[in-house]
């Protein structure tokens, strides 16, 4: 069982969750729909280059569509062209796919509402808010986590970005009213644990919906990139925050510079 220190469990305040690939298994649907929508941009560009949904998740985990489109049409030769009409269509086929594939995941909504007595829950994605709607719908995670605090570098910071860049980040704790260092960040990708841990996060690794062959490649990467602890599930984090949780709750334990 991993461990987290007891001194940076006992001082936050708040749980930011990334979202895809990590509060609900949206990744693999979303590259199907997004993989329909990239080769059609591809064949605009006059690009043969062409992905499987299998291919572009390999390629772009971790980043939004605006940042993969770009790259995109930089390779191909056209690094001015327009992306903004496809950012949109990628928009409305992944919304309308993932509101239609996804289903909700009950350890993870028990786990989450067990932390949730204790820490204030928040969304921290590259994806956009019309997108994360459909995926708290349908995963029944609405009321956990509400639109209030779900956060996105698409379309929360005045000018759109994308994972690993810390804004995000910074953006989601200074609307929260705290500091980095008292948000325990919570990511499955490395361009994510990277967002977080520059914006000063202690954060963690969350295998849940990584594939079992890609766990130990991940878990490394995770580390290298700096996160505290990886675990493999909502309910083993829970296992690890509430027995301190708990006991600050009840008294037992005051935060740090507090009376002992």
């Amino acid at each position: 069982m991993p461990a987290l220190p007891e001194p940076l469990t006992t001082r936050l305040e708040a749980l930011l969750c990334d979202a895809d690939g990590n509060l609900f298994p949206s990744e693999e649907p979303a590259f199907v729909a997004s993989a329909e929508v990239t080769n059609r941009f591809l064949a605009e560009l006059g690009s043969e280059q062409r992905f499987t949904a299998e291919q572009l998740r390999l390629a772009t985990t971790g980043m939004n569509f605006r940042t993969t489109s770009r790259r995109l049409a930089a390779e191909a030769g056209h690094p001015d062209a327009d992306v903004e009409p496809w950012v949109a269509e990628e928009k409305r086929a992944v919304t309308a796919h993932l509101g239609a594939t996804l289903t909700p995941h009950p350890q993870t909504s028990d786990a989450l509402t067990s932390l949730a007595a204790h820490l204030r829950l928040a969304a921290v994605s590259s994806s956009a808010l019309i997108r994360l709607a459909a995926c708290f719908t349908a995963t029944g995670l609405d009321e956990l986590i509400p639109p209030a605090v779900r956060f996105s570098a698409e379309d929360s910071l005045p000018v759109p970005t994308s994972k690993p860049d810390p804004a995000v980040y910074l953006h989601a704790c200074d609307r929260l009213g705290i500091a980095p260092e008292t948000g325990l960040a919570v990511e499955d990708s490395v361009p994510g644990a990277l967002s977080a841990v520059r914006a000063g996060c202690p954060t963690v690794g969350n295998l849940l919906f990584v594939p079992e062959a890609e766990r130990a490649e991940r878990a490394a990467a995770l580390t290298d990139a700096g996160v505290l602890v990886v675990v493999e599930s909502w309910q083993q984090l829970a296992d690890l925050l509430l027995p301190v949780l708990t006991r600050r709750a009840t008294g037992e334990l005051l935060p740090i510079g507090g009376a002992q």
